[in-house]
């Protein structure tokens, strides 16, 4: 009588499946850690952002120059700024639901590889639209605009300038990390519907 038991893989066999799995955990792996430093990258260009602040003694235009009164520039005073700390803290947010994810799914679904590439997608634009609008405005505070008048301040308040720049930048970095995380999303899904 036969046995209706199946039969034993090959090596041949085992050896694709072996290396696809070590691929998998590979690219999780990497996942973690850059959803992980991308945490980093958000909290950090949040409280960067939200420290800057700072006051110094101004000249009133239409009086004499010795009259100086204290003037603050602080994030609060730019909606830009609000929606940049708004977007990095989601952002932060959504990165540390991810990581949590890619850790406690030991199998990641096409289901589950689809949504991390079009949510990956969706805070691509956030973070750009985020990092855009302040570098707009941290632009105009560096540089002025003659044009219209705008004076440039970052000649008074060269502190905050500072902050607003460096939030800028690691938001910035946040981006380049959302798009590399998004492409990893993308090739993982490609490789498990292939």
């Amino acid at each position: 009588m036969e046995s209706t038991d199946k039969p034993a893989t090959t090596a041949t066999e085992a050896a694709p499946l072996q290396t696809a799995t070590a691929a998998a955990a590979e690219y999780s792996a990497l996942q973690v850690g850059l959803r992980v430093l991308l945490f980093a990258a958000c909290v950090s260009a949040a409280v960067v952002m939200g420290t800057a602040k700072q006051t110094e003694m101004v000249s009133v235009p239409g009086f004499p120059a010795t009259v100086r009164v204290p003037f603050t520039a602080k994030y609060s005073h730019s909606p830009a700024f609000i929606y940049f700390i708004a977007a990095m803290s989601v952002t932060g947010l959504y990165s540390i639901i991810t990581t949590l994810a890619s850790i406690s799914v030991s199998r990641k679904t096409k289901t589950i590889l689809l949504a991390f590439a079009l949510f990956d997608v969706v805070f691509v634009g956030i973070v750009a639209s985020a990092t855009g609008a302040a570098g707009g405005v941290a632009y105009i505070g560096l540089r002025g605009n003659n044009h219209v008048r705008w004076n440039k301040i970052c000649n008074v308040y060269d502190k905050f300038c500072r902050h607003i720049g460096s939030a800028v930048a690691v938001s910035l970095f946040a981006a380049g990390l959302l798009v590399l995380l998004s492409m990893i999303s993308t090739f993982t899904l490609y490789k498990k519907i292939r």
